[in-house]
């Protein structure tokens, strides 16, 4: 018997728009194809986890219970479309932090791997930035930068996703139709 495969998510520019330091529940609005990518992700049996830097934490901008609290929304916006996360698994350091679990450093994507029994090289990343896809790249995945948030600009300047495609939706297609995911056992 084969292990269920996941879909690593970023979370905002991603998933849900893209706000600067997002600090509150009320601002959390789903990207459009979201919750039709993420259904038809579901539906072919994958696992759906969110790796989010939230540097904001140590800014002091916010605390963790805050994130928790977007979080919740986001689940709640989430489930209207029948979707439901795996897990979210959120790093709160600065990036001179130098930690092993802020993007693109793996340490969450293979602690995830570890709480859920997945195989990192067998994993889709989807996100927004560089750090995304480097990260994908880290451990052997599949890599897809969505041009919704920050990924237009990145998207011109070159990347070494393996697909650049405009909305999640898409991504959730080129998944269906690209990749050669095993019918769930």
């Amino acid at each position: 018997m084969s292990r269920r495969r996941f879909v690593i998510l970023d979370r905002d520019g991603t998933l849900i728009v893209e706000r600067n330091y997002l600090s509150s529940p009320d601002g959390v609005q789903l990207l459009p194809e979201v919750l039709t990518g993420l259904g038809l992700l579901q539906e072919l049996g994958l696992g759906l986890v969110v790796i989010t830097n939230q540097s904001g934490i140590g800014r002091g901008y916010f605390d963790m219970l805050r994130v928790e609290a977007i979080h919740a929304r986001m689940n709640e916006l989430l489930a209207t479309g029948g979707v439901k996360l795996d897990g979210i698994y959120c790093c709160p350091h600065l990036p001179e932090d130098h930690c092993s679990c802020r993007k693109p450093s793996p340490g969450l994507l293979l602690r995830a791997a570890l709480e859920h029994d997945f195989a990192p090289e067998e994993c889709i990343v989807i996100g927004d930035k560089p750090c995304d896809i480097t990260l994908g790249r880290a451990v052997g995945a599949i890599t897809i930068l969505v041009t919704t948030g920050y990924g237009a600009s990145f998207a011109a300047s070159g990347t070494t996703a393996d697909a650049i495609v405009e909305d999640f939706g898409l991504a959730a297609r080129f998944v269906r139709t690209r990749m050669s995911i095993p019918p769930p056992t």
